[in-house]
């Protein structure tokens, strides 16, 4: 096998995140799931940003956000995603670039626009989402660059994507060409909505030892394995999964591999200003180890460093010097 070009090659939604903090009030006024992420149509995105306050733009989607950390960790990254050619497709590229990260995807001409997510923060730090997935979901095929997966020690790959039926295909096509250069395919569940519609293709990629690092959230885990208790959950999934990472919020985060368990607890924190973005960089911190070969649970650490940088500020990219920061705990 030749030497990786590439640590991690990523495959997700082209996002750029639209946010402004609001009301509890306002969040019900809407009619939004508090804390969830809904897809919407152009019209439904008109009529929420008109209810905005003052926003800020911030390229986002979740495994950019993931290479975004990794990036800043000093990993060496590349994405694959589809943009319009568009103002806001301009402007994630362009910030993508700027971190260090490898985009090559040609963007699209004519409708739908760039993808945008139109994020409520309420006081508290908890993120309601309403994504227009515009352009994102006509990724195809044709726009992969296998020799860059080929190249990569690992494939990550957000399960938001899965949903479109063109880049569904892109991925399973991306899949094919890690495996058969012999690198790892990791996979974010992304939400419980996504497993709703697509927990069986999901559970046959395990199965047939598609994916070698799975990550999910305790809710992710249930909603894929029909257990509510966690342990239960954790118990029927790990076997069956070379790594399994399920974090837990503020409770802290698992991982499962080789029959043994690791956890680590949440890193301390003084405010949670908002939690978009948390699990991205979770995944960031731990793929960053992963590929270093570091302990399993230097890994977690490393995850539960980058997740609480990440929630003690808005916005989904890191802010604070995610190198320092964990040199200061692992060294």
């Amino acid at each position: 096998m030749s030497q990786p070009e590439f640590d991690v090659i990523a495959i997700g939604n082209a996002i750029v995140d639209v946010m402004a903090p609001c009301s509890d009030a306002l969040v019900e006024e809407l009619g939004m799931v508090r804390g969830g992420m809904t897809l919407i149509d152009t019209e439904r995105a008109h009529s929420l940003y008109d209810a905005m306050g003052p926003a800020r733009e911030i390229s986002g989607g979740s495994a950019a956000n993931t290479l975004a950390g990794l990036a800043a960790l000093g990993a060496k990254c590349a994405f694959i995603g589809q943009v319009a050619d568009d103002q806001l497709g301009e402007v994630f590229a362009h910030d993508i670039r700027a971190g260090g990260i490898s985009f090559g995807t040609a963007p699209r001409a004519g409708d739908p626009p760039t993808a945008r997510c139109l994020i409520f923060v309420t006081p508290d730090g908890q993120r309601t989402m309403n994504t227009f997935l515009g352009a994102s979901q006509y990724l195809p095929a044709a726009a992969l660059d296998e020799a860059a997966i080929r190249a990569a020690s690992v494939l990550y790959l957000e399960g938001y994507l899965w949903d479109p039926e063109e880049p569904r295909a892109a991925m399973r096509r991306a899949i094919a060409a890690a495996k058969d250069a012999g690198r790892k395919v990791a996979f974010t569940l992304s939400d419980a909505f996504v497993i709703e519609r697509h927990g069986a293709d999901f559970r046959a990629m395990i199965e047939t030892g598609e994916i070698d690092i799975l990550f999910a959230n305790h809710v992710e885990l249930a909603a894929l394995t029909g257990h509510d208790d966690f342990d239960k959950g954790l118990a029927e999934l790990a076997p069956k999964v070379p790594v399994l990472v399920v974090t837990r919020s503020e409770k802290g985060a698992v991982a499962v591999t080789g029959g043994e368990r690791f956890e680590v607890p949440a890193e301390p924190i003084d405010q949670v200003v908002d939690t978009t973005g948390a699990g991205d960089l979770f995944a960031a911190g731990f793929l960053f180890g992963h590929v270093r070969g570091w302990k399993v649970a230097d890994c977690l650490t490393t995850g539960a460093i980058c997740a609480a940088e990440i929630i003690s500020h808005y916005g989904a990219r890191p802010e604070a010097d995610l190198k320092a920061l964990v040199a200061a705990r692992i060294g």
